[in-house]
């Protein structure tokens, strides 16, 4: 009940994988048969995650995955001599409340090294950013907007495509370039990556998520975006991440891609799924609310909270049970802190900490939702009884009155780390030829 966390590898996946480990095991830059027969497997595999965005092969960047990629883009925009030209000065850019941890920490730390402004778009009660309030903290010198396009704690699916056709509007309207940046990581499962359908710029993906390899991802970067170098080295992946290519990890993303085309009816009843672990709490368990929106949400995601119940001890006792949940972000799994997720919806830290991501995935069984339903409610009845704060006049619902404008800001607080007086510029643009095009 994790795979939000991550997927099991696809055996189908492996075994495409297999021959890059052994026979075919030649580094990819090299001239020779070993070293092309390692080249024809990452240009194959480039070929169908870029048929995957509606893209050239030229704009898929392989990377170690989502993490990577998300650095590179809100630095390598704001680190880029055509950007700070074209602003005249310091670059804006736009994030929402909800990004997963390498975003937010990626846009505080570029902010904190003045490198760049930050505004941050707020969501409502559901977890969703609207495009009106994007729009509003956009200024003239705004060049990148990075919105998620699902949720990784609450499968919340952003209006990515609304969003898009504003920045589209904005950029048509002025004489200034905004770029659209979409963390698809979660998406990729479930929903429609087309580029040029969402209007993104640039999309990044890991194939973990995908019943593929760990340590592996793709960045979309839309020909003329432009991004500065972000691993100084050799030229692979078009000069812009240089090192040896991870060969096996690659082919099993591209294998992993592949295989989505296969499982369109699963998902569906995935979602299926989802709906009876959903209905099947609410029922068993007294004032349980699911968070978030239940249509704009991903097939696989069920974010509940249980009133009076600590959401770790939920934890601890389901993996007594042999169920795998998680209390948030995987990433941000050993942090005691609330999730800035659901404090950015209204919620009280209270109520956050007293909530539990489950997520289903292909293997998940309608006797493992049936099994978890009949555990869960003497779980809750267990930690209410120990805690004594089960409050029955309290009113679950008032956290979603809220609002997301309040207590739940996720820049409440400068958590950002002392760098300790690195130079702000990072030694990136120091020394090397820039591309003029760019």
């Amino acid at each position: 009940m994790d795979y939000a966390a991550t997927t099991p590898l696809d055996e189908k996946v492996f075994a495409d994988m297999m021959p890059y480990f052994s026979e075919k095991y030649g580094n990819p830059s090299s001239i020779h048969s070993f070293g092309e027969d390692a080249q024809e497997g990452i240009i194959k595999a480039r070929k169908i995650v870029a048929d995957f965005f509606g893209a050239k092969d030229s704009e898929i960047i392989f990377t170690s995955g989502a993490t990577e990629g998300n650095n590179a883009v809100i630095k390598g925009i704001v680190m880029s001599r055509k950007i700070w030209e074209a602003c005249g000065g310091k670059p804006h850019i736009v994030v929402s409340d909800v990004e997963h941890d390498c975003v937010l920490e990626s846009a505080k730390r570029v902010m904190k090294d003045g490198l760049a402004e930050v505004s941050f778009a707020p969501v409502g009660s559901d977890g969703r950013v609207s495009a009106d309030d994007v729009q509003k903290l956009i200024q003239p010198n705004t060049v990148l907007v990075s919105v998620m396009y699902a949720n990784n704690e609450t499968g919340a699916i952003q209006p990515v495509q609304e969003i898009g056709r504003m920045i589209t509007r904005e950029n048509e309207a002025g004489n200034k370039k905004i770029y659209f940046h979409i963390d698809a990581a979660q998406a990729v499962n479930y929903l429609d990556c087309n580029a040029d359908a969402l209007g993104a710029d640039l999309i990044t993906i890991s194939a973990h998520k995908i019943y593929g390899p760990k340590g592996v991802g793709a960045l979309y970067a839309r020909t003329g975006t432009p991004l500065a170098k972000f691993m100084d080295g050799g030229e692979q992946e078009f000069g812009l991440r240089a090192g040896t290519h991870n060969v096996p990890g690659i082919v099993g993303l591209g294998s992993a891609i592949a295989q989505l085309e296969n499982y369109k009816e699963k998902n569906k009843e995935i979602g299926r799924l989802r709906d009876r672990l959903i209905d099947g709490i609410l029922a068993s368990v007294s004032r349980s609310a699911l968070n978030g929106s239940r249509e704009n949400r991903l097939p696989n995601n069920v974010n509940m909270r249980f009133e009076g119940a600590e959401g770790e001890a939920i934890l601890i006792m389901l993996k007594d049970k042999g169920v795998a949940v998680s209390t948030g972000s995987a990433c941000a799994a050993k942090s005691l802190s609330s999730s800035h997720v659901l404090k950015s919806m209204g919620l009280t830290d209270l109520d956050a900490h007293s909530s539990i991501r489950f997520s289903l995935g292909r293997q998940t069984a309608q006797e493992d939702i049936d099994y978890v339903i009949s555990a869960v409610p003497g779980i809750i009845e267990k930690l209410r009884g120990v805690s004594g704060s089960f409050d029955h006049s309290t009113n679950l619902s008032q956290a979603d009155e809220k609002g997301s404008k309040g207590e739940g800001s996720v820049f409440l607080d400068d958590d950002v780390i002392d760098r300790g007086g690195l130079p702000a510029d990072l030694g990136c643009e120091k020394g090397r030829q820039v591309d003029e095009s760019l």
